[in-house]
């Protein structure tokens, strides 16, 4: 019997040790089982407190888990912590209040890993509170020594197979995180801006050529005009020259079908580079770029007495100019789509720099193809992996210029300056080691090497996370046994860059998908519907609120406030209203726990057979939920049914039976044998959205094994009764509703006729409601 009056959420320790001294989680590597691996999403320690709803997130992960484990599987759920990237760098600068350009690299470095040790241990206490059952003993760093040197080797390996190449190209640059960005890391936001009309003179003509820009700081490097070959009004523009203003330099006026006839006055001055149509018509038309901004965000010498400024300055002093020359014809303030940076939240450049490449145009139809075999969940998100990998127009730039990541494992050659690469199997830092070669591996000239300062996207770490789980190029046994994995859980926003590149890596180094399943969950937002961020400070911080509600009421929310790959809402009062259903749930276990357990099965009743033939709809139920790893179903379905019909309806039906008043001894072992039936089953149905409540009661009434070595429960043989349930409950309501209106109690006597179609349950529903004979 449960003598706790009450489910404390202090418990849950308990549990969680005694989980953890017999080890029942651990990963079994020699069983026969077929094995279910999870590539865990490493969190990223960028600053307090960790997001509510990521960890709503991992919550939901380790129901993957155990469900997995309930299914028969054995399971391979390994943990690891993102530790590379920007965001490590900024949450360092602002923590110790300095910057990373005025810092020794190596005293930088240091400061990182200290700030990012005291986040981990925060990230690792929530997970362990939340009950998660993954390998905290082997959890993985993506800055440690190990995990850089296998994304080293993987850069040296598709270098060989001619996979990787540098170029100088222009590309998005961020002038604020001074570094080169790629496509996924852009942004799009609407900012105010003024749209300028600015007079250009017609060479031939002398007449005045009106065009409109957002960006008047750029006519320095305006390289052609363009108008729409079918726009009427410059027909007889084509071929001619504009002259610049201010710059007195004359450019040919194009006509191109790029020039939208709509905006502005129609006519386009192309620069290099003020978006990606300017790059793009830069090499069509093979204009020479003239570069008008630096690293620093600053204008360059073309820009003539503007060199030097800050982009904001130059712009503002060039309209000054042009207007007391007479020569704006009009200013329009206009909301203006501008791509900036995901993490500075700046507006990007595009800048052209050397950088290294890694080929992804080549294997977009390859891309394609693969994305329509793995199963996604919800199969609405596959389309967000499809449009991602058709908007591709570029090669992925992979290298950064940052400090805290994964060093390029590059030495130039003092004679030649072609790059030099080792071989893979050690973890290389060029900017501080001398390469483990003495002879160019291009020229043979020893005249010694410089290395390459510079670090990899973090995203070439964080897409190799399932091939360093396996063991790839370390572990021959469990990589050959663990390796397709099984699931990729993740959120929907980083479809485009961790699902996407891990896909594309993945493919390039072993030509197979990297897992079978792609599981896709929505965003936390607030209570008005808004996204959670930092920057906004509507963030809740998930530990004060595990502490004071139980991680069983948190995974309970998590899963059942809504459907798998929808947003869901986050609020303290939501939690709250959780842990009320499971004070309900614990009531029950109770109330049950204080009949004797019936092993071997008696002549059931008809409402017996009424309440398992519910069950095995149950059953059903939430079985297509967990196939889909969907845990909203499960969830929902199990409050319905525990709250709704068998607390409500079932357990009132046989309570007099249950404590032998008017009924005969088979009958009442009847009522005690469903009462156990039913509570093992929702306890088994329930275990892997809350651990600690389900395996605590099991463990009190039904073995000592844990619940979470158990398989899910098989359907009773019994006669379906469900065609009557909603009768049943009608007539049940109908005789409470007619006690409160003749202001009686539930235990008072009533006269009332039994339906004829419930007549089976006859002998129950008159000792339920004291109905007079």
């Amino acid at each position: 019997m449960i003598e706790e009056k009450r489910w404390n959420p202090e418990l849950e320790r308990v549990v969680w040790q005694e989980w953890q001294s017999k080890k029942i989680f651990k990963f079994n590597l020699n069983t026969n089982k077929k094995i279910f691996v999870i590539d865990t999403p490493p969190p990223y320690p960028s600053g307090r407190p960790w997001h509510i709803g990521a960890a709503a997130h991992y919550s939901q992960i380790d129901m993957i888990a155990r469900t997995a484990r309930m299914k028969g599987f054995e399971v391979f759920f390994p943990i690891g912590i993102d530790r590379n990237g920007l965001p490590v760098e900024i949450y360092t600068e602002k923590k110790y209040g300095i910057s990373i350009h005025k810092t020794p690299r190596e005293e930088f470095i240091k400061l990182c890993q200290t700030a990012l040790d005291d986040l981990e241990a925060e990230m690792i206490g929530i997970m362990k509170t939340m009950g998660l059952s993954g390998d905290f003993d082997n959890y993985y760093r993506t800055d440690s020594e190990e995990y850089r040197k296998l994304t080293q080797a993987t850069f040296i390996i598709l270098w060989k197979k001619g996979l990787i190449y540098e170029a100088t190209r222009p590309n998005n640059y961020c002038p604020v995180c001074k570094t080169t960005i790629a496509d996924a890391e852009v942004e799009y936001k609407e900012f105010p801006t003024q749209l300028v009309y600015i007079k250009f003179k017609v060479k031939e003509t002398g007449e005045d050529l009106v065009i409109a820009t957002t960006r008047p700081e750029l006519l320095c490097s305006c390289q052609a005009v363009i108008v729409n070959p079918q726009d009427e009004r410059y027909k007889h523009l084509h071929g001619k020259h504009a002259i610049i203003p201010i710059y007195e330099r004359e450019v040919p006026i194009i006509p191109h079908p790029s020039a939208k006839m709509e905006f502005g006055t129609g006519a386009v001055m192309i620069c290099s580079y003020g978006d990606y149509t300017d790059v793009m018509l830069f090499r069509e038309l093979g204009l020479k770029e003239i570069i008008a901004i630096d690293v620093d965000g600053k204008m360059t010498e073309n820009a003539g007495k503007y060199a030097g400024l800050s982009i904001q300055e130059a712009r503002k002093k060039i309209i000054e100019d042009l207007e007391k020359a007479g020569l704006v014809v009009k200013k329009e303030q206009i909301m203006h789509r501008t791509p900036t940076c995901e993490r500075s939240k700046n507006p990007i450049e595009i800048i052209p720099m050397k950088e290294y490449y890694l080929k992804q145009l080549d294997f977009k139809e390859k891309m394609l193809k693969l994305a329509k075999k793995i199963k996604f969940h919800p199969e609405a998100h596959r389309q967000l992996l499809i449009n991602w990998i058709k908007s591709i127009t570029i090669d992925w730039p992979i290298s950064r210029r940052r400090v805290y990541g994964t060093e390029i494992p590059v030495w130039y050659c003092k004679k030649c300056g072609k790059p030099n690469v080792p071989e893979p199997g050690k973890y290389y830092r060029p900017w501080k080691e001398d390469p483990p070669f003495k002879k160019c591996q291009h020229c043979g000239a020893e005249e010694g090497f410089v290395g390459d300062t510079r670090t990899f996207d973090t995203w070439v770490d964080s897409s190799i996370s399932p091939l360093f789980i396996t063991g790839f190029l370390r572990d021959d046994e469990l990589f050959k046994k663990t390796y397709p994995t099984s699931i990729r859980p993740q959120a929907k926003d980083i479809i485009r860059t961790w699902l996407y590149y891990t896909l594309l890596r993945c493919y390039q180094l072993t030509e197979k998908i990297p897992w079978e399943h792609a599981w896709i969950m929505g965003y936390g937002v607030d209570e008005k519907g808004e996204k959670m961020s930092k920057s906004k400070g509507n963030v809740i911080d998930p530990f004060p609120v595990l502490e004071k509600y139980g991680a069983d009421a948190f995974r309970f929310w998590a899963a059942s406030e809504a459907t798998l790959g929808s947003d869901f809402r986050c609020s303290e009062q939501r939690i709250q209203n959780a842990l009320k259903f499971l004070t309900k749930l614990w009531n029950v276990a109770r109330f049950i726990s204080s009949f004797p357990i019936v092993e071997e099965k008696p002549e059931l009743t008809a409402s017996d057979e009424w309440i398992l033939s519910e069950v095995n709809k149950l059953i059903d139920a939430c079985m297509e939920g967990y196939d889909d790893f969907n845990f909203y179903i499960p969830a929902n379905r199990l409050r319905e049914f525990v709250w709704n019909v068998f607390a409500s309806h079932y357990i009132e039906m046989v309570k007099k039976r249950a404590y032998g008043e008017g009924f005969s001894e088979e009958e009442q072992k009847a009522a005690w044998y469903t009462l156990h039936q039913v509570l093992k089953t929702v306890l088994l149905l329930f275990a892997p959205i809350i651990p600690f409540m389900t395996d605590f009661v099991w463990k009190k009434l039904y073995g000592k094994e844990s619940i979470h070595l158990q398989t899910f429960p098989g359907k009773f043989d019994v006669k379906d009764y469900t065609e009557l349930t909603e009768k049943l409950i009608e007539f049940n309501s109908k005789v409470w509703g007619e006690k409160k209106a003749r202001n009686l109690s539930l235990k008072d006597e009533i006269e009332v006729e039994v339906p004829e179609e419930l007549k089976p349950f006859e002998k129950d529903l008159v000792a339920m409601h004291n109905i007079k004979a």
